[in-house]
């Protein structure tokens, strides 16, 4: 069943006020004004709210990408009918709000940075374990019609004195980890790709694919329910506790009794629900918009002539491309609390930097907005592990806006760690230990505000 069934009360009110810090998991919302919402087509039925206790081998709190992921592979390959709580409707946080862009990555740092945090060796064997989720992750694209939009990925630098950073990452890319990045010159982007008129230049990687998220995730839904797992939306988890070698999850229907846990709520995880995970998510917020269709002249007139997606090299980043409708989507961050996400000012930011790169656009309609909270870790990096061995208690968490791709193998370790697989990479940094937590996270709003103020002054005049 879903929100239209008959005698099934409807979606109450998206909020879009929503925040993670302060706001309760919510209860039964309605997805954000997004895009792909409005054209990813019917939702999937589900399984309706928890109405009753229910006893479970294994809980999957969140129904985005990376608990449908593991729900598809405890079915799959472990014959587990894994049980997904979802506080509001079915893949409604981040997994129906990102930009779509589906990368050989994960976290925030680069290659060259994890060779420098972790060694020549770890950092060898990281890339090989996020290059098999990549390509893991694409042969699951490959079974859902999800618009995907293969090219590879570029990296544009939006002033002179970031090449020399792009060419070192090109290098270590290419020299070490054998990947066939190359670099491009202005005239060469502007000639193949795109007529951004900030981009003095690009780094090309060959590996990427832009895909329509829902699409995607109603894919990985209806695979998983088809193999027996349920998905039970409008039951967030109030709270759980251990009971005689159980967990005991409170839902406002019913008591879920579970052997095994696993949470994979993102950037929406409510503060106090789970200690576990507590001042140990930083949640940011991204705003993307949508235009108009554009006219095959108007497309010329822009230098939009590939669909390959892009980031510039902000830290305060603008990721964007064109979508296969000929509209073009953008996004960035925005708002540091969710009581000012609705602020004009964060969208005229987003119209301003379109501008920037393509002026021909100035005038165009918008004719979607939204935005979205992201999960970024404490040290820039995901981990999928379990926090404390005396619990079977287990998390995916922190891809800090690159989870488009890795969720979907985020899920399936988070499967094979809740199975007690053995003879996997457990002892990579992203598994080998819980979420970092920060002395100073009580005062990370704070801080977030200071730091967007240096990043806006380096990135755009130091």
């Amino acid at each position: 069943m879903d929100a239209s069934t008959p005698g099934r009360p409807g979606p109450r009110p998206h909020d879009p006020a929503y925040d993670p810090l302060v706001s309760p998991p919510g209860r039964g919302q309605d997805y954000a004004p997004t895009y792909w919402v409005a054209t990813a087509g019917p939702p999937p039925q589900d399984d309706g709210p928890v109405n009753g206790d229910m006893e479970v081998d294994v809980a999957v709190v969140g129904s985005g990408f990376t608990g449908l992921s593991a729900a598809l592979t405890l079915a799959r390959d472990y014959g587990v009918r894994a049980v997904v709580l979802e506080a509001n409707r079915a893949v409604w946080g981040c997994t129906s709000r990102n930009g779509g862009q589906g990368q050989n990555a994960s976290g925030r740092l680069y290659r060259s940075q994890w060779i420098q945090r972790w060694g020549l060796d770890t950092a060898r064997r990281l890339d090989a374990e996020i290059r098999e989720g990549f390509e893991y992750w694409k042969s699951l694209v490959a079974q859902v019609d999800c618009d995907a939009q293969p090219g590879g990925h570029l990296y544009t630098a939006h002033r002179q004195k970031k090449m020399a950073f792009l060419e070192n990452e090109s290098r270590v890319m290419r020299e070490v980890f054998g990947y066939d990045t190359r670099m491009l010159s202005k005239d060469q982007l502007r000639e193949r790709y795109v007529d951004d008129h900030e981009a003095v230049g690009a780094l090309l990687e060959p590996d990427g694919v832009g895909v329509h998220p829902l699409k995607l995730a109603y894919g990985y839904l209806r695979q998983a329910r088809a193999l027996g797992a349920s998905i039970h939306p409008s039951s967030p988890v109030l709270g759980w506790r251990a009971q005689n070698g159980a967990y005991l999850l409170q839902t406002p229907g019913g008591t879920v009794r579970a052997r095994r846990v696993a949470f994979a709520t993102g950037g929406y995880t409510a503060q106090g629900v789970n200690p576990l995970l507590d001042n140990r998510i930083m949640p940011v917020l991204s705003n993307s918009l949508v235009t108009r269709a554009l006219s095959p002249a108007e497309l010329e007139a822009a230098g939009l002539k590939s669909t390959v997606f892009i980031t510039d090299t902000r830290t305060l980043r603008f990721y964007y491309r064109l979508l296969p409708d000929g509209r073009v989507q953008i996004g960035s961050r925005s708002a540091v609390h969710g009581a000012d996400a609705q602020n004009p000012r964060h969208l005229a930011l987003l119209k301003a930097g379109l501008v920037r790169k393509f002026p021909s656009l100035r005038d165009v309609d918008v004719d979607y907005s939204w935005w979205g909270w992201v999960d970024v870790s404490h040290d820039m990096m995901p981990r999928v592990t379990q926090p404390d061995p005396a619990q079977q208690v287990y998390y995916a968490f922190g891809y800090g806006g690159n989870g488009v791709s890795f969720s979907a193998h985020a899920g399936r370790r988070l499967a094979q760690r809740l199975m007690g697989q053995d003879g996997l990479k457990w002892d990579l940094p992203i598994y080998d230990s819980p979420l970092p937590g920060h002395l100073f996270a009580p005062f990370r709003r704070l801080g977030q505000s200071l730091l967007y103020r240096w990043y806006y002054l380096r990135d755009e005049m130091l």
